[in-house]
């Protein structure tokens, strides 16, 4: 029986640690400041907030159909059956690709749409993955990934809306959150519903938003996994997973905290804090 391998996007922000270890293959999307393009790989972390910061705009694009053909012919022709895991297709065209380029190979390739982001969908990634390196089949691997995100929830505290304006990827939620950030200093709240952001909530500053999402977060116990992800604001994204640790009764050393890359970097801004959490299957 063919062995299984995990393909997925860079939207995930999965560490190269884990990468390396469950023999994941990650296919960039592409950042582009004006005129200039650059694979996420090959944009260090660092330098895509200095151009930010100064000023530069800076937007997101698929990965081409190229980039998902390559990966999986790699992998196909060493044998595997392969199982693509994308960024939702609500705010992307990453598995619109993806699912073109798997047309190619038959059977051989299947290809899900995560209906989330960042680490959010980086759990269902390190799912798939383990489960493969563990023998499953890809019918098995797949099914796990689509029951698991039916259970996966994010919540995304914004700074400020400057960033998801400029991007154009929530435009349906921009009218509202406009009226209320410019009345009254607003925090906005947003999750994702089937893969689409929405406004979860609103708050009257950064303090009462994450105890907002502490006591949502809450009501999801009991949970599988748990993680905090943040833009440049690293002290208060582990202040925010002590909580949790503390509030849920969760392994403190169970919460990883991650920088985001920056495809929600764009569209985001800094100093976002935001949590991903999966329900333990009852």
């Amino acid at each position: 029986m063919p062995t299984v391998r995990v393909v997925t996007d860079s939207a995930a922000d999965i560490g190269a640690h884990l990468v390396r270890q469950l023999q994941i293959s990650v296919v960039p999307l592409t950042i582009y400041f004006g005129r200039d393009a650059y694979l996420q790989t090959e944009l260090a972390l660092d330098t895509f907030w200095e151009r930010l910061g100064a000023g530069e705009r800076a937007g997101t694009s698929q990965p081409s159909l190229g980039l998902f053909e390559e990966a999986f012919e790699r992998l196909v022709g060493l044998g595997h059956h392969v199982l693509c895991v994308t960024i939702t297709g609500k705010h992307s065209g990453t598995y619109s690709s993806a699912s073109t380029a798997g047309r190619r190979f038959g059977s051989r390739v299947r290809v899900v749409d995560s209906l989330s982001l960042s680490l959010a969908q980086g759990f269902q990634v390190l799912a798939a993955a383990r489960a493969a390196l563990d023998g499953a089949d890809l019918a098995h691997v797949a099914r796990l990934v689509e029951q698991m995100r039916t259970r996966t929830h994010l919540l995304i505290l914004l700074d400020s809306i400057e960033h998801l304006q400029r991007g154009g990827r929530a435009s349906a939620l921009i009218p509202a959150l406009t009226r209320v950030t410019r009345m009254l200093n607003i925090k906005p709240i947003l999750s994702t519903v089937d893969g689409m952001l929405r406004l979860h909530g609103l708050a009257r500053s950064r303090e009462r938003g994450l105890e907002r999402i502490c006591l949502d977060i809450e009501q999801l116990r009991p949970l599988e996994r748990l993680a905090v992800m943040h833009t440049r604001c690293a002290d208060r994204a582990h202040q925010m997973a002590d909580a949790l640790a503390e509030r849920l009764d969760y392994p403190r050393e169970e919460i990883p905290v991650a920088e985001t890359g920056p495809v929600l970097g764009v569209h985001a801004g800094p100093g976002v804090i935001g949590i991903a959490a999966v329900r333990q299957v009852t």
